[in-house]
């Protein structure tokens, strides 16, 4: 779509948070001659109701489309019809955060006119705003609710992981890793696909045009100069070198933007260390797939925090690591942590010491109590927040904060 199909257009736009407030000014600014009516969820549920006075919507990524009886168009694809540099499109069930900082870094260090755009960073039509050149780079991160509509393809796709996640927004499995391929589903053989060749996608490859490039399958430096925890930010490592690589850039810039890397926040991100024990926070871990690597990646654990929205999740391969590593402690929240409880009362020869609880004070006061000195405490969920918390970022925030409150108590 162009900008010009929406000159003189009555446009609805459905959803108010930072992706639709941010094309709400986009659209004042390079449209003005159209009308844009704003509505969101928060304003009752008959807040669509009167779509069809309007000659087309734009809806936000967390819109289900068949809530739409309209026309409509998405951001995303607004911000690729009128792009002009070079796109990356990063997305995956998990590390596509990790994976587009890296690259963005990579970019940075090699002096590049580089932007960080889409689920992490500035919304995309916010800096398309900044500017739209063509010696401009685009590293976006695109989740599944914005590729399931999406009718372009970045220049480089980069899909990091696939298990499952969303079905409560797509339905199925399938039909979340269906959202999730069409990031080249538009793609030519003027596209590159940069993939995990051991991953889910490996398998959906069949019939696609686009130039497929696995993942470098060794770093160009040794991995004990890498600041990250973790086999599973190895494998980002190795994606956003590969696409660094098909740009042109030098591995001694690479290695320089991997060794100033710092971890995200919330991914692994070490506290600190408050009465002898380590703190971790990895609340973007909100699968049990995630959690086993953070299980794999943190040594001498002595307390771990599960538990969240229940999403039907099998966590029986979590329970089984659990008994592994023989974790002395578990804390456990609604809703998900009943299930988990359930499995880990049919081990036989596992016991650990559980509290159940809806409340991050109980549970680090617990951790406190129970964790061994010079072993470590994680709060990696393997559920969603949405039970108790808005989002991974509170439930984070909330746990770094009384960590370090507890921490200095009797200093």
């Amino acid at each position: 779509m162009k900008l010009a199909d929406l000159e003189d257009k009555n446009v609805l736009l459905v959803g108010l948070g930072k992706e639709g407030k941010a094309t709400q000014a986009f659209l004042e600014k390079m449209v003005p001659s159209a009308t844009v009516t704003a509505v969101d969820e928060n304003q009752g549920a008959d807040y669509l109701a009167h779509q069809k006075e309007f000659d087309l919507a734009i809806k936000s990524p967390g819109v289900k489309p068949d809530q739409l009886t309209i026309p409509y168009t998405t951001a995303t694809n607004l911000f690729f019809a009128l792009v002009k540099g070079k796109t990356i499109g990063v997305t995956g069930t998990k590390g596509k955060s990790t994976t587009a900082s890296l690259l963005y870094a990579m970019l940075l260090e090699a002096q590049k006119k580089v932007h960080l755009v889409g689920n992490i960073g500035n919304p995309m039509l916010t800096e398309l705003l900044v500017s739209n050149t063509l010696e401009d780079y685009w590293v976006c991160e695109l989740s599944s609710y914005q590729l399931a509509d999406i009718e372009y393809a970045p220049d480089i796709a980069v899909i990091t992981s696939l298990f499952p996640e969303h079905m409560d927004y797509h339905g199925s499995i399938d039909a979340y890793y269906q959202a999730k391929m069409r990031i080249i589903a538009n793609a030519t053989e003027k596209n590159t696909l940069v993939y995990d060749p051991t991953s889910q996608v490996a398998l959906m490859l069949e019939e696609t045009t686009v130039v497929t490039v696995p993942f470098i399958e060794s770093l160009p430096f040794p991995e004990s100069e890498i600041p990250l925890l973790g086999v599973h930010n190895i494998s980002n490592i190795r994606a956003a070198i590969t696409v660094a690589q098909l740009l042109g850039i030098a591995d001694s810039v690479i290695e320089q933007a991997v060794k100033q890397f710092q971890p995200l926040a919330h991914r692994l991100q070490n506290v600190g260390t408050f009465k002898g024990i380590t703190f971790y926070d990895d609340a973007i871990s909100t699968t049990p797939q995630s959690t086993v690597a953070a299980l794999n990646a943190i040594p001498s654990i002595g307390t771990i925090f599960l538990g969240g929205e229940d999403r039907g999740y099998d966590f029986t391969p979590l329970v089984q690591e659990l008994a592994k590593k023989e974790i002395p402690a578990i804390v456990l929240f609604p809703e998900s942590g009943e299930k988990i409880k359930n499995l880990l009362q049919q081990e036989k020869t596992y016991h650990p010491q559980i509290l159940e609880t809806t409340t991050t004070r109980d549970a680090v006061a617990f951790a406190y109590a129970h964790t061994p000195i010079g072993m470590s405490c994680v709060m990696s969920p393997a559920s969603p927040s949405y039970s108790l918390w808005k989002n991974f970022l509170e439930r984070g925030d909330e746990f770094q904060s009384i960590v370090k409150e507890l921490g200095q108590e009797g200093e």
